[in-house]
């Protein structure tokens, strides 16, 4: 996803500690893009002795601290500290690297800081040299939230285990350049933690955000005055008042693009709470269609769909029509969906398709695609295999309709690599060799026309042990 300007994100309170693996079995490539990832991950945070405090460890043979939690209090400071950090090489001794871990977040030596949130994010290709479940029970049982994410292809169970619970929300299997994928997700689960214990916002649109803060008083012992302004209009003060049994509130019809300051005043008749504060930008106004999909392509008709859908829209107008061309039908759908069937077009043929959000304020947006319908009886049929000796099959098929310009063999192999044979129109048959006895795979034909391919047929193949006489079983996919 593109790295484009990110809300920043204050009023959290909390010292989070990255458990780099810096060892031997970790790449130079791996090592940056993880680095990457963690800048990435922290550039909204604000940073201080009041809000995010952050550090490094390096898992290594030794471990090792790149910098305190109090050195780097600006956002700046810590991309340039990140960026500079440098592999160490060495052993992968993790478990070491957590009961280090564990001194450092309740140190003032090191700058952590008492009674705030503790989080851990342990980045790793899954590999260690010694035991880790013991030194990683000390820090859960001392408050620490654990969030895992594994770059290679760790023990599932153990690093379940490793993690917080539940570990849906606390482990990430992904591959090292997918990382930006799972940042978001991240990060609001991480806010989740350190934003527990003050007033803070979630769920926030261009017109809307819901205010959540801890449970300070009851129905009984007083209630909660909520102020909110524009910054830059401080004199449009709202206020509301919800019963002290409340921990949240939506506020709605809000402008797009602001910010607002936001106060909650706890009214307690019996212990006295300060007034929490936080800052909340709204989104940009969604414009709707932003993207137009056309899928499920047939001979005579296609679908098309788009998001999002927004509740400031009361019908689309679908204008297709074929090209080259000047003639155009025209589709009306309710502003509540966000799909419709074309139908009745003529086939092998390129459309293009227009899709225009019409708005309660009597604006319109339009955005287009093109789609190309298939041509008729554009399906491979029967197709069959005969045995040619040890670890190879014929794969033979009746021939697609209409004109088509080849045909393309796709051989998804249990074991070994998959391979694409392409031949021309007039070969209906390809051996397939290099199927290992016992395996199961799955064998795809497609006919190829000139605007796209025609509609595939796929068989699971399997292969008979080699101890068995041998042969193959074949059955159509369910």
């Amino acid at each position: 996803p593109p790295l484009g300007p990110q809300p920043s994100v204050s009023n959290s309170e909390g010292d989070l500690l990255f458990l780099l693996d810096s060892s031997g079995s970790v790449s130079y490539y791996e090592f940056s893009r993880v680095k990457e990832f963690i800048r990435d991950l922290v550039r909204p945070f604000t940073f201080g002795p009041k809000d995010v405090q952050t550090s490094i460890i390096h898992i290594s043979t030794t471990p090792t601290m790149e910098f305190p939690f109090d050195r780097y209090l600006s956002s700046g400071t810590l991309q340039q500290a990140i960026r500079d950090t440098q592999q160490l090489m060495g052993d992968t001794n993790t478990g070491k690297a957590l009961s280090y871990a564990k001194e450092k977040l309740f140190s003032d030596e090191a700058g952590a800081r008492p009674d705030v949130p503790k989080v851990l994010v342990w980045v790793t290709d899954g590999f260690s040299t010694d035991d880790i479940s013991e030194p990683m029970q000390l820090l859960k049982d001392m408050g620490v939230t654990v969030f895992i994410v594994s770059t290679g292809r760790g023990n599932y169970l153990e690093l379940s285990a490793a993690a917080s619970q539940p570990p849906e929300k606390h482990l990430h299997f992904v591959d090292v350049d997918d990382l930006p994928i799972i940042t978001k997700e991240l990060r609001d689960a991480i806010l989740d933690v350190i934003q527990a214990n003050r007033l803070h916002a979630v769920d926030i649109t261009s017109s809307s955000f819901r205010l959540m803060w801890p449970e300070l008083l009851s129905q009984e012992t007083g209630y909660y005055t909520l102020e909110y302004a524009p910054t830059d209009d401080l004199a449009r003060k709202r206020t509301k008042q919800v019963s002290g049994g409340h921990t949240s509130l939506t506020l709605s019809n809000l402008a797009p693009e602001t910010t607002y300051e936001v106060a909650l005043i706890p009214e307690s008749n019996v212990h006295y709470f300060p007034p929490q504060t936080t800052r909340v930008t709204t989104l940009a106004e969604e414009i709707s269609p932003a993207q137009v999909l056309i899928s499920e392509s047939g001979p005579h008709s296609f679908h098309v769909s788009w998001a999002p859908t927004l509740d400031s829209v009361i019908g689309y107008q679908i204008l297709y029509g074929p090209l080259p061309g000047n003639s155009v039908k025209l589709l009306e759908v309710d502003g509540k969906h966000n799909s419709t069937v074309v139908e009745n077009l003529a086939p092998n043929t390129t459309y293009l398709v227009t899709v225009t959000a019409v708005y309660k304020s009597g604006q319109e947006k339009s955005l287009s695609a093109k789609a190309c319908t298939q041509e008729e009886g554009s399906t491979v049929r029967h197709l069959r295999f005969e045995d040619m000796g040890p670890n190879t099959l014929k794969a033979s098929w009746d021939s697609a309709e209409g004109k088509v310009l080849g045909y393309r063999v796709r051989c998804r192999r249990q074991t070994g690599p998959s391979s694409v044979i392409s031949v021309s129109p007039q070969i209906h048959s390809v051996l397939l060799t290099d199927l290992a006895s016992g395996t199961t795979n799955k064998v795809c034909v497609k006919p190829m026309y000139k605007n796209q391919p025609g509609k595939g047929l796929c068989r699971m193949v399997h292969m008979q042990p080699a101890t068995e006489a041998q042969g193959y079983k074949h059955r159509e996919r369910a």
